[in-house]
């Protein structure tokens, strides 16, 4: 049912549906598997079906799902390969276990080689991303605060006197359902940026205390120089001082001393 409603889908609300279909998924693996192992079947076709017609804006916010699930072990091994040839085809892309992935959030570890920091550019860009992230979104946090209490509180539904009211009902509920579902997904995917953008600033901030330590080291070079070019200076200067001024010496009758020339030496006259 949930596959036929996702094709009879308008294309934008298509990555809805997955993150739906996420949120249900993941909150059924916490009380148990019947969910998981129902949407198992259909949601590799889903993913072939989104990835096939979408752009790569599309593409990422699957791919940052497939993260979240495979950080989770929401599916077995096969599964995710398949979601994973279904989202990025004949593309090999890296596996990563569990454990590698929380010690990589939890030491923030680099990505990115000591000799290949991030851009500034690129911190600037992904800086800039964030402004338009899902929690700033005043319209929405509006909307989602505006939701009647007949959708939140199951012990409501006792009011419901007739079919009319009835479906009235079910249409608000399944627009409150789409609408945080949509929502938890963007959440999901600002997360997964933040994340990103903390990694992208330990490698560059990594780096900066490397090139700053290596400043002044320099620095110090250098002070140590100019200390031993200016001690030289001082005792040359003192030299200079208490030497006679040659130049100046006067002769038996009063006149000054002419100094020959190095020409004068070595002249044939």
């Amino acid at each position: 049912l949930f596959f036929i409603f996702f094709l009879l889908a308008k294309p934008n609300r298509k990555l809805t549906f997955l993150y739906l279909a996420n949120d249900v998924i993941q909150n059924s693996k916490r009380k148990g598997p019947e969910f998981t192992k129902d949407f198992a079947p259909v949601i590799v076709e889903a993913f072939k079906h989104v990835s096939s017609e979408s752009d790569e804006s599309c593409k990422k916010h699957l791919g940052r799902v497939l993260s979240i699930w495979e950080e989770r072990s929401v599916y077995e091994n096969d599964v995710l390969e398949q979601l994973r040839q279904a989202l990025y085809g004949d593309r090999k892309v890296r596996k990563r276990t569990y454990e590698q992935i929380k010690v990589d959030e939890n030491n923030c570890s680099p990505r990115s080689s000591p000799t290949d920091p991030p851009q500034t550019t690129d911190l600037i860009r992904a800086l800039q991303e964030l402004e338009n992230a899902a929690s700033g979104d005043a319209a929405v946090h509006q909307r989602i605060a505006s939701l009647p209490l007949e959708v939140q509180d199951v012990s409501l539904l006792d009011r419901i006197t007739d079919k009319e009211s009835g479906e009235q009902l079910s249409k608000m509920v399944d627009d409150a359902c789409m609408l945080l579902a949509d929502y938890n997904g963007r959440l999901a995917a600002e997360i997964d940026d933040r994340k990103q953008l903390t990694r992208m600033l330990s490698d560059f901030l990594r780096c900066q205390k490397e090139f700053l330590a290596e400043k002044e080291h320099k620095l110090e070079e250098y002070k140590r120089k100019l200390a031993r070019v200016s001690q030289v200076r001082k005792e040359l200067r003192s030299r200079i001082q208490n030497l006679p001024d040659l130049s100046r010496l006067p002769n038996v009758t009063g006149s000054h001393v002419h100094l020959p020339f190095a020409g004068d030496i070595y002249s044939d006259d």
